[in-house]
């Protein structure tokens, strides 16, 4: 089977996963190729595989921790990216995949369904209009644009995967709204990580250990602040903070002894098993990497990013670590760091989902399902082939016909 897998480069947790399943269906004799851009392709070449650029889709806008969504719409659309439907088309015409499967990518599935290939979106949400509520009529009108935009979109594909744990487990579920006919599409895949946990050695790091990874947009540095000046307060707990590829940690000077800061790495997950804790924003890829590791979470969701309040809330309600905010300050972010830390519940649940993710091996999951659908597709394929071929035929004689 030939899969083309687009990404979605506006964050990497989407980048992350999809090599995970690259590696699981080329592990299986499975072809693979890439459509990603920006930072995420660079990381997709850097692991070996074929990658073809592709454009963007999304333009972020934002400043001091918010998140303005209308905004980065108009921008996108400015920018004249959803007209780029037919260069996608042509990459697929060229590569000619068996089925494709795009990580939130939707200028990827309006090529894919144009050319008539099989397709497959992995998403962690699907009640986008959420962003909009309650924000002036102008910001509903765009939300309901943008509601039946993906509510078609959802009656076009061939599927729907869920990385996530499956119900009532789902971290993302608060996010996931499908009508009763789209149900049937939807497969809970569980976790799609990087490495698996017996994949990874253990770093001999000071314990207790902190691991954050708030580091990437610059309006998320006043919190990355905030951290350092809890971890001042107690020096008995230690900090690995990652600055993200787009902060220098030069910046962050006088830093007290407990705490490192390094540059963006591509591969956190030494850090992450040798933690007790991760500290980082609200999303869904971060959150699946820390609980298929059985590490609790303190989570910083972006102010104005509906998903990633969401997946916080939900974490918090489930054990698995606490939801804090923007504004809370370096004495409450301490208390909840020691909260986590010396009460055993959050842990012990945290395991409990480590052990779950492996039962479930999301990658192989979504590798069998996608190899049960299309065993027995290519007859379906034949007759759908013979039928188009009579129907043609049918035609020219009639034109013979009338001549």
């Amino acid at each position: 089977m030939k899969v083309m897998i687009f990404v979605c480069g506006e964050g990497l947790g989407h980048t992350s996963r999809c090599i995970s399943l690259a590696r699981e269906m080329e592990s299986t004799g499975h072809e693979v190729h890439f459509g990603a851009y920006g930072y995420s392709a660079e990381l997709i070449k850097r692991k070996g595989y074929a990658v073809h650029n592709i454009p963007s889709e999304v333009t972020l806008v934002g400043k001091a921790g918010k998140l303005n969504l209308k905004r980065s719409i108009l921008a996108t659309f400015k920018r004249g990216q959803f007209l780029s439907i037919i260069r996608i088309s042509r990459l697929l015409k060229r590569i000619r995949p068996d089925v494709v499967i795009s990580d939130s990518y939707y200028i990827g599935v309006m090529g894919s369904k144009a050319r008539s290939i099989p397709t497959y979106l992995i998403i962690n949400q699907s009640s986008m209009e959420q962003f909009f509520m309650q924000k002036g009529i102008s910001s509903r009108i765009v939300g309901e644009f943008v509601k039946k935009f993906y509510s078609g979109v959802f009656r076009m594909i061939d599927g729907i995967i869920i990385p996530d744990f499956p119900m009532p487990h789902t971290i993302c579920r608060k996010n996931l709204d499908f009508k009763e006919e789209i149900l049937e599409k939807v497969f809970y895949s569980g976790p799609l990580i990087g490495k698996k946990f017996e994949e990874v050695k253990e770093l001999e790091l000071k314990k207790p250990h902190i691991l954050s990874t708030l580091g990437g947009f610059g309006y998320r540095e006043p919190i990355f602040r905030k951290v350092i000046q809890a971890a001042e307060m107690d020096e008995e707990i230690n900090y690995t903070l990652l600055s993200g590829p787009n902060v220098n940690p030069n910046i962050f000077e006088s830093l007290p002894s407990n705490v490192k800061v390094l540059e963006f790495i591509d591969d956190q997950f030494p850090y992450l098993r040798s933690s007790d804790i991760v500290i980082a924003p609200g999303g869904h890829s971060t959150m699946m990497e820390a609980f298929s590791f059985g590490v609790p979470m303190i989570s910083f969701p972006d102010m104005n990013h509906t998903e990633q309040q969401n997946n916080s809330s939900a974490l918090d309600e489930d054990g698995l670590g606490r939801k804090l905010g923007y504004s809370t300050p370096p004495e409450e972010i301490l208390e909840g760091i020691k909260e986590v830390l010396g009460n055993k519940k959050y842990k012990d649940k945290a395991m409990r989902m480590k052990k779950l993710a492996e039962e479930l091996d999301g990658p192989a999951a979504i590798c069998r399902m996608l190899e049960s659908e299309f065993s027995s597709k290519p007859r379906d394929k034949s007759k759908k082939r013979k039928l188009i071929a009579f129907s043609n035929l049918k035609k020219k004689i009639a034109v013979k016909k009338r001549h």
